[in-house]
């Protein structure tokens, strides 16, 4: 079977392998000029089945309304005309019941823990290299009751067989000895020890080279400009170069889904969310973590990539802007070398900022709907790259009409 896949980030790319897997015949388009190099270029790394939460919680509605006047909050709502940004936050806001917050969270840690293991098997087909970094990660809390309530929150993924281990300042220390430095800041921290990092556009590119050599037709500079429908199904994808014809079409096209998916009569609830990373240079420096982290008060991610360490921060609902300012960064650095003064150059950073496909209850949609050659493989939000091996397996089991591995519950499209 020939099939398309529109999009060429870690999502479409492990869809793209896992069907070449299959045996089928593949072709992948992509607007930009390499793989991975819109939201799975500078994200923070992680693997994370351990961090699950969706962010849709009881505690956002507070957190937004505090960023109308302050800026060190990690959620920020930006006042905007746009009426898809206001039909999506109402869709967000009703997801902020304890309730269904603990329904979404179970839902990402099924599909987190599962891809976890099918990127494994990716890894020890392929033997990648990605700077990947095993031993856990650490949530780390400043404040005392906020590292309470995850203690009491970590039930929810315990419960499903995650080890988290919640540590105090002293054990936290004994555990990553590079946070001493802020003894007298930490509250503790969780561990969660199955967690692990890598580089996600060192491993989409790679994979992505492997796709080429294993017979995939990959077109870089080649945008979708419409999907064509006849009845029940699609019968082909419009192109600045020209048209495409499949036998099955996968839509992979996070922020980008829900213009083509319009005229196709179906409203993807898809809106884009910004989020701020800097790269900074570990060389000359004596003291750099060995476990990566997150400054859970500041939703701040440290991550170790090879010679690099990778700074992430801040949710941003300013729409499809991706602007930024050095003084954007100026509170996450601040943050971070507050934990980790000798970690890294900081005077030598590489700014970026990207749009995360969110969807309201922060699950992605994964399936086919009215269509029956269409399969969705989107809206990953700010956990694409854990999410993103198991969905491709799940989006190529679909294809061939077998079951998925999980229950699709909370996931599927339909």
């Amino acid at each position: 079977m020939k099939v398309l896949v529109m999009g060429a980030g870690v999502v479409g790319v492990t869809t793209a392998w896992q069907l070449l897997k299959d045996g089928h015949e593949v072709v992948l388009v992509e607007r930009l000029s390499a793989a991975a190099d819109e939201t799975s270029f500078g994200n923070a790394g992680a693997i994370a089945p351990g961090h699950a939460y969706a962010w849709s919680s009881p505690r956002a509605p507070m957190t937004l309304l505090r960023s109308l006047w302050r800026n060190d909050q990690a959620l920020r709502f930006r006042f905007s005309l746009d009426p898809a940004l206001w039909s999506w936050s109402w869709k967000f806001l009703r997801q902020c019941t304890a309730e269904r917050y603990r329904r979404n969270t179970q839902t990402k840690h099924r599909l987190c823990a599962y891809s976890k293991a099918v990127l494994h098997e990716v890894v020890a087909e392929t033997g990648i290299d990605y700077d990947r970094q095993a031993g856990g990660i650490l949530y780390c809390y400043r404040d005392p009751a906020a590292f309470e309530n995850r203690r009491r929150e970590m039930a929810i993924l315990t419960d499903l067989g995650e080890d988290l281990r919640a540590l105090d300042a002293d054990q936290a220390i004994a555990t990553e000895p590079a946070l001493a430095a802020a003894r007298d800041k930490l509250a503790g921290a969780i561990h969660a020890v199955g967690d692990e990092t890598g580089d996600c556009r060192k491993f989409t590119q790679a994979l992505a080279a492997l796709c080429a050599e294993k017979g995939a037709v990959i077109k870089y500079d080649t945008s979708v400009t419409a999907i064509h429908a006849s009845g029940d199904e699609i019968d082909k994808v419009m192109t600045d170069r020209g048209e495409e014809v499949a036998d099955a079409y996968v839509l992979a096209m996070g922020c980008a889904s829900p213009q083509f998916t319009r005229p196709l009569g179906l409203d993807l609830p898809i809106y884009p969310v910004k989020g701020y990373s800097v790269t900074l240079p570990i060389a000359g420096r004596n003291n750099p973590p060995a476990i990566n982290g997150i400054d859970e008060d500041n939703l701040c991610a440290f991550t170790r990539m090879g010679d690099r360490l990778r700074v992430t921060a801040t949710a941003e609902f300013a729409g499809f802007d991706k602007s930024h300012r050095p003084a954007d960064y100026s509170h996450m650095l601040a943050a971070v070398r507050d934990l980790l003064p000798e970690a890294a150059d900081y005077d030598a950073p590489d700014y970026w900022a990207g749009l995360r496909p969110m969807t309201p209850d922060n699950c992605p949609y994964i399936g086919r709907g009215r269509h029956r050659n269409l399969v969705y493989n989107t809206g990953h939000g700010h956990i694409g790259w854990t999410m993103s091996n198991g969905s491709a397996r799940i989006a190529a089991d679909v294809i061939a009409g077998r079951s998925p591995a999980i229950d699709m519950s909370g996931l599927d499209i339909r």
